[in-house]
């Protein structure tokens, strides 16, 4: 396999490490998608917010605290706990959405 086409497959990989089952939808949280597009989550969380009509409850919501710590348990993470705020779940309209904000 060419070196290009196993560095895809790695990438593909990674992103697809990313993607969690919440509520019944496949979503991928703002702090993943903050190191997609090298920003802060709270700048990307900004951004969310000042186009807030962009993006109804089908796109995405916040995880509760029960959620976020189930979270935490099954990824074996404890590196989530610093944040102040819940994470942002994105499914993937607000995936597609987030690319053109």
């Amino acid at each position: 396999m060419p070196k290009k086409e196993l560095q895809v497959l790695v990438a593909d990989q990674k992103i697809l490490n990313k993607i969690y089952v919440i509520r019944g939808e496949k979503v991928m949280l703002d702090q993943d998608f903050s190191v997609m597009y090298a920003v802060e989550t709270k700048q990307l969380k900004r951004q969310v917010k000042r186009n807030a009509d962009r993006f109804p409850k089908d796109f995405m919501f916040p995880l509760t605290k029960k959620e976020f710590e189930n979270l935490r348990s099954q990824t074996g993470t404890s590196g989530w706990g610093g944040t102040r705020y819940m994470p942002m779940a994105f499914t993937e309209q607000g995936a597609a959405m987030l690319s053109s904000i």
